[in-house]
């Protein structure tokens, strides 16, 4: 039984003049590029040129909401992909980290309206983060982009 997500096809639609950020952490920074190319990989194909595909580091999880709170605020972009690698450590240092990326991330998603596609695995050890950052569809990187693309179609069609 296949467990992951499913994207849809690419929507059929004019992306053009879409703006798309993918920002990323520059922790577990091998990890982390193979995300990055899996999600340009998938806006790509869904038919984003790569001057519509801006890339920006924050320096790690923790910092990826009031980047992408800024990034909204200023009209840079109509979605963010957000990507990164919280690794479980010794310390409860991961389970702060993970929860309030992840909260702070919906809520800049709710203020703003706008959708932001989570890429940032939180995995109990390095091996895990590898085996989500691979070449198929099934890198997380990939799975979050479309996610973001289908939900700026979605939000299209509601509007």
């Amino acid at each position: 039984m296949k467990t992951g997500y499913v994207a849809a096809k690419p929507p059929v639609g004019d992306w053009s003049g879409l703006a798309v950020v993918l920002l990323a952490t520059r922790w577990n920074t091998e990890i982390v590029d193979a995300l990055i190319a899996g999600a340009r990989r998938t806006l790509t194909a869904w038919g984003l040129r790569d001057n519509q595909i801006r890339e920006l580091r924050a320096p790690g999880a923790y910092e990826l909401p009031l980047a992408a709170s800024r990034l909204f605020e200023r009209g840079i972009c109509d979605g963010i992909v957000t990507l990164g690698a919280v690794i479980r450590g010794d310390t409860p240092h991961f389970d702060f980290v993970a929860g309030e990326c992840s909260r702070g991330l919906m809520d800049v998603q709710l203020r703003y309206g706008k959708p932001i596609g989570f890429g940032v695995l939180t995995v109990n050890d390095a091996a895990q983060a590898i085996a989500r950052a691979g070449d198929g569809d099934d890198n997380k990187g990939c799975e979050a982009a479309a996610a973001m693309l289908e939900m700026l179609t979605l939000l299209r069609g509601i509007s």
